[in-house]
């Protein structure tokens, strides 16, 4: 279905207007949103993006409507995986709480960005060469082989390609100056660590364009749907970090569902790549007769998918182990390293006596291997002889 380019411009104005709106009101000014505005957004965003599923389902009919819901939700789930990444680099940075919403808002316009450029090359290669669908489900399904390897916290580095240039070519700063990109120190103008972690995330976003394109004209190669699914899946993501910031950690078993996810849509592109095939050296250049997976189908086995992956991370016992431990070392971090709030400080050892607390709670096999990380202990005993400094200092 053709969409016309009065529905284009009203689409593409109002993503803008939800954009500017999000830096005008929430992050021009620097704050930690609460549970409740976090909350209260991020609903308000799913809602929005509900309501355009609705109205495409509506005016494009079912099977465009079917494509939309499936598309948005599959790159949801790939931006809440994205979001334990941009976690990991603020925390490398040691971007303070405060200031981290307009990093997120930043990430988010340049995906956006980035991103539409890749629809639109995808859309044209899609277009001349069929082949294209093989490659793209190759790349889905090794994307989903590598989401299938263990890795530990440290398997995302904050220090790729884009920041190692950027360090070269300006003088930087090791200090941030609230959410400024530049600063004068010594009465020379530097740059501050805030561009670093923007430049960071941007590095970041490029690579994970890289499985979110493939992933969702895999579902539809309808232009259209496949630009507003990705828009509206990433509106709202700000709100989102910080609503489920304390459960990202306890997602443990997400990246085998992504994986089902993609090589789902790895495989549904490969059957519709064999259904339309023109390669000369498969079937000598004629179609292959295969089964291809409807729209409907897909979407249920998405959500299926996706509902067991969620549940199993939030009721199992190593989920709440792994939750505990990495959220008691980010905020031990933050509370010796980042935060210079004295309010803050205390909200921040009070949730870091908590999830000690919630380590001590757990079964033995799990104690065990926390004693056993020694940079972990080290770290927990730093801040707790500090906080002891700081409250002795204080009487």
């Amino acid at each position: 279905m053709d969409v016309p380019l009065l529905v284009w411009t009203f689409t593409i104005a109002g993503i803008a207007g939800l954009l500017l709106f999000d830096f005008v009101f929430h992050v021009r000014q620097a704050h930690i949103p609460t549970l409740a505005e976090a909350a209260r957004w991020s609903a308000v965003y799913v809602g929005i993006a509900i309501l355009f599923g609705i109205g495409t389902w509506i005016f494009g009919g079912t099977t465009m409507g079917a494509e939309y819901f499936a598309g948005y939700v599959t790159e949801k789930a790939l931006s809440v995986d994205n979001l334990f990444v941009f976690l990991i680099i603020m925390t490398s940075f040691k971007v303070p709480r405060a200031d981290q919403q307009k990093v997120l808002l930043f990430g988010i316009v340049f995906s956006l960005i980035a991103r539409t450029g890749f629809i639109f090359l995808g859309a044209a290669l899609i277009n001349s060469f069929a082949w294209v669908f093989y490659l793209f489900g190759l790349i889905l399904l090794i994307t989903a082989g590598n989401l299938l390897k263990p890795e530990g916290e440290d398997s995302h580095t904050a220090d790729n390609i884009m920041v190692r240039l950027a360090r070269k070519l300006f003088h930087t700063g090791d200090t941030y100056d609230g959410d400024k990109l530049f600063t004068v120190r010594d009465g020379t103008r530097v740059m501050t660590p805030m561009l670093l972690v923007m430049v960071a995330i941007a590095g970041t976003d490029l690579l994970f364009a890289l499985d979110s394109i493939p992933a969702i004209f895999g579902l539809t190669q309808n232009v259209f749907i496949v630009f507003t699914a990705t828009a509206f899946s990433l509106l709202g993501l700000r709100q989102l970090y910080f609503l489920i910031d304390g459960l990202l950690d306890r997602l443990i078993y997400l990246s085998y569902g992504l994986a089902a996810i993609l090589a789902l849509i790895g495989v549904k592109l490969v059957l519709h790549a064999m259904h339309e095939n023109n390669v000369p050296f498969i079937n000598d250049g004629r179609p292959v007769p295969v089964t291809e997976m409807g729209t409907g189908l897909s979407l249920s086995l998405i959500l299926g998918i996706l509902t067991v992956t969620i549940l199993a991370s939030i009721f199992s016992a190593k989920g709440r182990a792994q939750n505990a431990v990495s959220a008691a070392r980010r905020h031990a971090t933050e509370y010796l390293e980042i935060e210079n709030d004295l309010v803050r400080r205390e909200e921040i050892y009070a949730k870091l006596v908590g999830e000690i607390e919630v380590i001590k709670s757990l079964p033995e096999k799990y104690r065990a291997r926390v004693r056993e990380e020694e940079k972990l202990m080290a770290l927990l005993y730093r801040a707790r002889d500090t906080h002891a400094a700081d409250s002795y200092a204080e009487r």
